[in-house]
């Protein structure tokens, strides 16, 4: 590929950019907010219930769509003003409006109207020719000039393309006009060859897949940079009512589809069966219909599929059949299946036969792995199994060293390459990190693990004593960001070349090529998740690619961050004054707030028995990377095996952290007399427990807004004191991590990084139910302002209660200086022994922090970016340099 040609990938964004290289798997449409696809979804559009539309597009984008479909054509809606209002909800909800927006319609001022209020860059879907050259040149300069990509339809003044030739008529022409006559990016165009049915009876419809796939290798061979797209449950339209042969369909379908070019799909994954483990009959006839193998190919499917209806499962075989394999099969299956019950036989039968013992572990075991890192890799395995499959490895070797060390000889293991993984100074999450190193390690790379909370100094010297190849550095917490800056500074300083991988929750593509990249000659490079390390690593290090990866990322983020520095900033902001004029007014007059039951602190002490019907499981199953909601996610069609397995396993763990006491839950909370002040500062006065005020200091929206929406601030949840209105606001500080470390460091030293893993990820889980509990109480008993309230633990976990507790470094609140004011209000450390790092993480990790409002009409809200001058403001109000303040808020200043 010519240099030039490098950056011409599509690229996309919601708050987060997406872009399709060709290493980028296919790339998952979500179809669900469509009110043609989802009867549920055009009648909450229909009954203007558009917060629970939004939970919709919410699970979609949770449940991995890259990009959501939205559609609001039907007869009985006003098109425009239902799509106008719905992406303008979702620009204000970061959960969602992280993922690009495809903007579906077959009016064009629906098109339009979108195209005016979507954040980002989106997709118009779409335009064609049917309406003549004219009308296409004038929509495709519209969109061209909004910024958006499009999707072409195969589709002329003669009509639909339903053949191959037709297709690549259609395509190479309005590729042509959009390249040549309006300038058109050609990495923005993606073509719609059109998805027909299969196997309808019908002798023209034989060939509509396999058209499909030649057009679509046609167009990505003839018309450079252009991407394809299409619907995929069209082509299974026959076989309404029966899933199975669906789901074996749309997995076909995609398989060769994508191996001819295809980039991204509208496909729901619930209907989709993993292409190796559709029965081998079944898919032999799915494919004989979509290859047109046999002239007889639609009468047998059919024939066969009346074989499938209802609740079809294959009967496993007896179960250690597998016991009569080879041992290299044995060896290879117990590590894919995590099974460690025979290993050690197995391996002492490879050692025997071997030459040198060393040679089990290159040789037998690092074949097995090479399965595991295919498998995951090529997404048919997941996380909790890989995990599983390292701790069978580690028994393994466990087993073998002391014969290695007794052969003494200078014969080392190969190694893909030695990586340092670290969690930087002042944080103390672990978990992802944890994970990816397991990743790492069951594709043969050396891990050298340095912990959570480790300076930059203790990093740039194990690093260069231990002459590593790669260094990992993982962030929970916003100041975390600051911390990776400062450690590429240093090491550009001492002139090493070692390349960096940067991972965590609070990091992102976007603030490593801006902020991390500059300051270091080296490669730097963003990981967004366990299962792309392996590649990242892979090609950082291998002579082959290493030269030409390194360049691609720089010039990636070079061009990225030349995007970023050069984009308007002062576009669609109020000064904060504006803002505070824009706030958010409730009716005082009309209010009388209740009068706590209890005023002052108070700690808690609670059974762990009483926290486990607050758990919320989908946090859960996301943090082992297993997307979708609890309990649907336990029957998914393509992780609920996995989900299940995992959940067992976490249900048999939790009963003993509960009957063995291994963990212990530990809470703190107060409620305090208090009123905002000056537009942003809520004032805690003088109570018996609190002698002195204290100042919770919020920050306000600063987007411009549309018409009628305020710029909220937590403090506008609270009675101004002008009002003349006493008001009362808590706080709290929970955990359940003593006990945690001491747990997990007892498993990693029997070699099982699953058990490890698996009991922070518990105590995590469990730290938010005693956040859930506690809320219950104050609600219920302690305030009492909702002492009536009835809710199920579904109810709960949706937030359904009145009231709300936000908590300092999440979106409404992302100050993580406010965290002193609490530990100093409530004596935190004192009390319940839960200490702030330098960088305002919580010890023990599995705690959770935050506020109590109880006005009926408080939410949980984004803060967005905010401008300078309330940086400014805020300096002054908190009394610290703008320097700091600068420091602490970076990731939401706009400016």
């Amino acid at each position: 590929m010519a240099e030039a040609d490098c950056k011409k990938y599509l690229k996309l964004s919601g708050l987060e950019p997406l872009i399709i290289t060709p290493e980028t798997n296919f790339v998952n449409v979500g179809e669900r907010t469509n009110v043609t696809g989802s009867r549920k979804f055009l009648r909450l559009i229909k009954e203007e219930k558009y917060e629970e539309a939004l939970d919709i597009a919410r699970n979609q984008v949770e449940g991995g769509a890259q990009i959501i479909d939205v559609n609001m054509d039907e007869g009985m809606l006003d098109g425009v003003y239902a799509m106008t209002k719905f992406l303008n909800l979702i620009a204000a909800e970061p959960d969602i409006a992280r993922v690009p927006v495809m903007i579906d319609s077959s009016k064009w001022e629906i098109i339009e109207a979108g195209l005016k209020v979507i954040q980002g860059k989106g997709v118009v879907n779409s335009i064609s020719l049917k309406e003549g050259e004219e009308t296409f040149i004038h929509h495709a300069k519209l969109i061209k000039r909004y910024g958006a990509a499009v999707i072409v339809m195969a589709f002329d003044e003669k009509g639909q393309a339903d053949n191959y030739e037709r297709r690549i008529e259609i395509c190479k022409r309005s590729y042509d006009i959009l390249v040549d006559k309006v300038g058109f990016p050609a990495e923005d165009i993606i073509f719609d060859p059109n998805i027909f049915p299969v196997a309808t009876g019908m002798e023209e419809h034989k060939l509509n897949a396999l058209d499909f796939f030649r057009a679509t290798k046609w167009i990505r061979e003839n018309l450079p940079h252009a991407n394809i797209s299409g619907g995929v449950s069209n082509v299974s339209f026959s076989f309404r009512g029966n899933d199975k042969v669906r789901e074996a369909m749309h997995s076909a379908f995609l398989y060769h589809a994508i191996q001819h070019g295809m980039t991204m799909g509208i496909v729901n994954p619930e209907m989709l069966e993993i292409y190796d483990e559709i029965d081998a009959t079944l898919l032999e006839h799915v494919e004989d219909v979509l290859l047109n193998r046999r002239e007889d190919a639609t009468e047998r499917l059919l024939e066969l599929a009346e074989s499938y209806k209802g609740d079809f499962k294959v009967n496993e075989k007896a179960i250690q059949e597998w016991r009569n394999g080879s041992v290299q099969e044995r060896l290879t299956h117990s590590l894919v299946k995590g099974i460690d019950e025979f290993i050690e036989i197995d391996v002492e039968e490879a050692r025997i036969n071997s030459t040198k013992a060393i040679e089990v572990i290159e040789i037998n075991l690092m074949a097995g792995m090479n399965v595991v890192g295919d498998l995951f890799g090529s997404g048919k395995m997941f996380l909790p199994q890989v995990v599983k499959s390292a701790r069978v490895m580690k028994k393994a070797v466990a087993y073998l060293l002391p014969f290695i060390e007794e052969e003494k000889d200078s014969t080392a293991s190969s190694s893909a390459g030695k990586v340092l993984m670290a969690t930087v100074k002042g944080d103390v999450h672990d978990i992802g990190k944890n994970i990816v190193a397991v990743v790492l390690a069951c594709n043969s790379f050396e891990i050298i693990d340095l912990g959570v909370m480790v300076p930059p100094e203790k990093i740039i010297e194990a690093a260069i004593r231990e002459n590593v190849d790669i260094i990992g550095l993982s962030g929970l917490i916003t100041p975390s960001l600051d911390e990776m800056v400062y450690l590429a500074k240093e090491m550009d300083k001492l002139n090493i070349k070692i390349p960096i991988m940067i991972g965590g929750a609070t990091t992102s593509r976007a603030h490593t090529a801006v902020k991390i990249a500059p300051e270091y000659k080296e490669t730097v490079v963003h990981v967004n998740d366990a299962s792309r390390a392996v590649t990242v690593a892979t090609n950082l290090l291998q002579a082959e690619t290493k030269t030409a990866y390194a360049k691609t990322v720089r010039e990636d983020y070079d061009h990225l961050r030349e995007g970023y520095l050069n984009r308007s900033r002062e576009k669609n902001f109020l000064s904060i004054t504006e803002a505070r004029k824009n706030k958010l007014q409730l009716d005082w007059k009309n209010y009388h707030p209740s009068k706590p039951n209890f005023i002052g602190t108070k700690t808690i002490e609670v059974e762990l028995s009483e926290l486990v019907d607050f758990i919320d499981w989908t946090p859960f199953f996301q943090s082992w990377e297993l997307f979708g909601k609890y309990p649907a996610i336990l029957t998914d069609e393509i992780v609920g095996q996995q989900a299940s397995d995992l959940f067992e396993d976490a249900q048999k763990m939790l009963q003993q952290i509960v009957n063995e006491k291994w963990l212990t839950a530990k809470g703190i909370m107060g409620i305090f007399p208090a009123n905002t002040e000056n537009d942003d500062d809520i004032t805690l006065y003088p109570t018996t427990d609190n002698r002195q005020p204290t100042t919770f200091i919020s920050l306000r929206q600063q987007s411009q807004k549309t018409a009628g929406a305020p710029n909220i601030a937590l403090a506008d949840f609270i009675a101004p004191k002008e009002s003349g209105i006493q008001d009362y606001i808590g706080c709290f500080c929970v955990t359940t991590g003593f006990g945690v470390d001491e747990k997990a460091s007892e498993f990693e030293k029997q070699l099982d990084d699953y058990n490890s893993i698996l009991v922070k990820a518990l105590g995590d889980r469990l730290a938010e139910a005693f956040a859930e509990y506690l809320h219950l109480k104050v609600r219920k008993e302690i305030w009492g302002y909702a002492s009536d309230e009835k809710l199920s633990n579904e109810d709960l976990i949706k937030e359904n209660y009145t009231g709300i507790r936000p908590a300092p470094g999440y979106p409404a609140c992302p100050d993580h200086l406010e965290k002193p004011t609490i530990w100093k209000l409530l004596n935190v450390e004192e009390k319940i022994g839960v200490k702030l790092t330098e960088s305002m993480a919580m010890w023990p990790a599995s705690s959770v922090s935050g506020y109590y409002f109880a006005h009926p009409e408080s939410k949980y809200f984004g803060l967005g970016k905010i401008k300078k001058d309330q940086v400014e403001d805020y300096a002054k109000r908190r009394n610290i340099s703008l320097e700091m303040a600068m420091k602490w808020l970076s990731p939401n200043i706009a400016d």
